[in-house]
């Protein structure tokens, strides 16, 4: 899709798409493809896997968490990221994901900060697991939504998505308003997943790890190196996380004795499978939300407790928020809806937030999220389109650029749709509620 310009040579922000309830809109120009290199240097960190990955042949990256982070290890031509998805799918695969830079929050006062700073309840967190989370700024804004593992009464650990959450848990407990320390620790992640995961970790550390439930933790050793090894992972399918103490010294050995078990079950080096997270409906942050994104817009509303008693930031504002939806009112200009469009297989990363109009051609809302659903045979997608365009069934136009569109120029076809587009192997929350006939949709 070529950008179009007026007559000072600037591309306009879409301004028929309703931002005005935010400070920063989105960019919305479709710039396209930056032919450009990627710059490597001092200033964003390489993290303790960077050099193996790279020896794995990963070829491309992006920047996350201001580490460097690889986004792709089979070339185009050999199959690209549909090849990795493949192997994620039908056997095993293992990801760098050391950008989940793990923040330890460790003291007396470890519960209640975190109780202060996640919507959830931090004592029902029970210690050797962990739980999905997110944080809100004091208008509901989420700041992040990261893992919170609990590996020991006065410990938790926060394994970010792409935030610094370190200087703004520091400045909450300003004068230690907590009792705890608040540091990044040199602990880095490893993802393993897909239906052989189990018994790929199983040869690793031992049967013990069979009996671990979702978001579980076990403590175990690799090759002499202590590890935490969790039940939990950025896809729909089966997998773990192993976290490398001491990483900056212990990557190299956790890393080839993972590739040496793995041999026998198929194990690929692949970038983070973002095609199953989005059929999953797992969100990214940054993406697909931001600070200015409420998670009523973004369908985390069960992550927003009715019946949490004790203070946290955002209580005030997240709870008028709920009121309001409960009273009929959706108090948000765009709502997070799944998509089913029509086009060429999408099958690699959208340069833009791709644009949604309705079947007369008013722009109204964004694709956050498109690939390829080989098993639905159908591209899916994650967007934001006003509520009233949000119901299942609404039909669409997503406007996605020539090399995936059917006639260039012309919009697709799209379609609102439920969301997940497949289940997980464990299902979340959301999931769950919906098989008992209980309404998370807010």
């Amino acid at each position: 899709m070529s950008p179009k310009s007026d007559s000072t040579g600037s591309h306009p922000n879409a301004p028929s798409v309703d931002q005005s309830d935010r400070l920063v809109p989105i960019n919305l120009r479709q710039s396209g493809p930056t032919p450009m290199q990627m710059l490597i240097s001092t200033r964003v960190r390489k993290s303790p896997f960077w050099h193996l990955s790279v020896e794995a042949g990963a070829w491309r990256a992006t920047v996350y968490n201001r580490i460097y982070h690889p986004r792709g290890y089979v070339k185009p031509e050999d199959g690209g990221t549909m090849a990795e998805y493949q192997a994620l799918v039908e056997r095993v695969t293992m990801w760098d994901v050391a950008v989940e830079r793990q923040i330890r929050v460790a003291g007396p006062g470890a519960e209640d900060l975190a109780n202060f700073v996640i919507t959830r309840n931090a004592a029902k967190i029970q210690p050797m697991t962990g739980r999905y989370c997110i944080l809100c700024n004091e208008k509901g804004g989420i700041l992040n939504d990261p893992v919170v593992l609990r590996v020991a009464d006065d410990e938790f650990w926060f394994s970010l998505s792409d935030t610094d959450l370190m200087l703004w848990l520091q400045g909450v407990n300003l004068g230690r308003r907590f009792d705890v320390d608040i540091d990044e620790i040199d602990v880095c992640p490893l993802q393993i997943q897909g239906p052989r995961s189990e018994d790929l970790i199983a040869d690793l550390v031992g049967e013990a790890v069979r009996e671990i439930p979702y978001y579980g933790l076990l403590e175990a050793e690799v090759e002499g190196v202590p590890v935490l090894v969790s039940q939990s992972g950025f896809t729909g399918e089966k997998g773990y996380e192993v976290y490398v103490r001491d990483a900056t010294k212990n990557a190299e050995s956790v890393w080839y004795a993972i590739r040496a078990v793995g041999e026998t079950h198929g194990l690929q080096v692949i970038a983070p499978a973002h095609h199953r997270r989005i059929a999953a409906g797992i969100l990214s942050w940054g993406q697909d939300m931001d600070f200015e994104t409420s998670p009523f817009q973004v369908n985390l509303g069960y992550q927003v407790p009715r019946n949490k008693d004790a203070d946290y930031v955002g209580k005030r504002e997240l709870e008028r928020q709920r009121a309001e939806i409960d009273a009929g009112r959706f108090p948000f200009k765009l709502k997070m809806v799944g998509l089913r469009l029509g086009g060429k297989p999408i099958v690699d990363y959208a340069n833009d937030f791709w644009l949604v109009s309705t079947p007369a051609g008013e722009q109204v809302g964004y694709i956050t999220s498109p690939w390829w659903s080989p098993e639905l045979e159908t591209n899916i997608a994650l967007a934001h389109v006003p509520f009233g365009l949000s119901e299942v069934g609404t039909e669409l136009r997503a406007e996605i650029p020539e090399p995936y569109a059917e006639n260039p120029g012309e919009p697709v076809a799209a379609e609102v749709c439920e969301v997940p587009f497949r289940p997980s192997v464990n299902p979340s929350a959301r999931e769950k509620a919906r098989e008992q006939g209980r309404d998370f949709a807010h």
